[in-house]
């Protein structure tokens, strides 16, 4: 979860340890802002091998990116390698309620939940302060979702979304390929994109982090899978399954952070951390030299 400030032609995101479920306040995971920020940096980094334009400038802070401005496109890109979830918007939902349709696609039959597909999904949703809702590619284009953005980008609305559709399955494939490297799975993703003044599509927000993706342990994946146990995870799943486990109904009004222990989220950052190391290689800078307000007040000052 980001706060956001404006300076001119660039923003401060702050990353904060809160942490979000079922479109909930849970609580804060310890270090998870930092451990966020700094992994986004380095997969952006991994996107400039690609020429994949992004947002970030620099890590002015472990928990802060300064970013380019950009008009952000009011729609989730996600893209799925395998058929899991717990959410009402999730693959695994849509397979066992909804005919195995989502966002306007047909997942084949058979299949056993945490099974990989054949071929990764590329599965939008909108969004919307009332929530998020799984929308399919000819109702984006019918209801002109993008409309704007293609005439500030000087494409048609379905050359846009091409756009966007190829740049997800570029990134997709590349994070895949390297969490392989170091014994991971990608297993899904969010993106999320905007376009800058100059009409170009720009990534924006985080990539590949375990807010906005899950990540699988290889090595043991295909015995669990077998053995119909859930994945050995380093994600956000992991406070989402704790939260089901323990006994929250997702198609409920109930509040599920009353569910949620100091356990859970210590955890959680845990994970998070491991996941950052694997990935990386290295430990994420947990120990500031200035307060995020000091930040603050020298990138305004700067502006000014």
């Amino acid at each position: 979860m980001r706060d956001s400030f404006g300076f001119g032609a660039h923003r401060a995101l702050v990353v904060t340890d809160r942490v979000s479920a079922f479109d909930r306040a849970l609580g804060l995971v310890p270090d998870k802002g930092a451990v966020l920020n700094q992994l986004a940096a380095w997969w952006f980094a991994q996107l400039d091998a690609l020429d994949i334009a992004h947002h970030l400038v620099d890590v002015v802070h472990p928990n802060v990116a300064l970013v380019r401005s950009v008009d952000v496109l009011p729609l989730e890109i996600i893209v799925r390698g395998y058929l899991t979830g717990s959410t009402t918007t999730s693959a695994w939902h849509a397979y066992q309620h909804l005919d195995r349709k989502i966002c306007g696609l047909e997942m084949p039959e058979g299949m056993v939940k945490n099974q990989r597909f054949d071929h990764p999904l590329l599965t939008p949703t909108t969004k919307e302060a009332h929530g998020d809702r799984p929308i399919s590619q000819q109702e984006i284009l019918q209801q002109g979702w993008l409309d704007p953005y293609a005439a500030k980008s000087g494409k048609s609305a379905a050359a846009l979304w091409e756009e966007i559709s190829n740049t997800a399955f570029r990134m997709f494939e590349m994070g895949q390929r390297v969490a392989a490297e170091r014994g991971l799975i990608l297993v899904d993703t969010k993106y999320e994109m905007g376009v800058a003044e100059d009409g170009s599509l720009v990534v924006v927000d985080e990539v590949h982090t375990p807010d906005c993706s899950r990540f699988w342990l290889r090595d043991s994946y295909e015995a669990r899978l077998e053995q119909g146990q859930e994945p050995a995870a380093l994600d956000k799943e992991f406070i989402r399954r704790q939260i089901v486990e323990a006994g929250f109904d997702v198609r409920s009004n109930a509040d599920p952070s009353t569910y949620v222990t100091p356990q859970i989220l210590a955890e959680a950052r845990d994970r998070y951390l491991d996941l950052f190391q694997r990935m990386t290689g290295t430990v994420p800078d947990l120990q500031p030299k200035q307060s995020v307000a000091e930040v603050l007040t020298d990138l305004r000052t700067k502006a000014l």
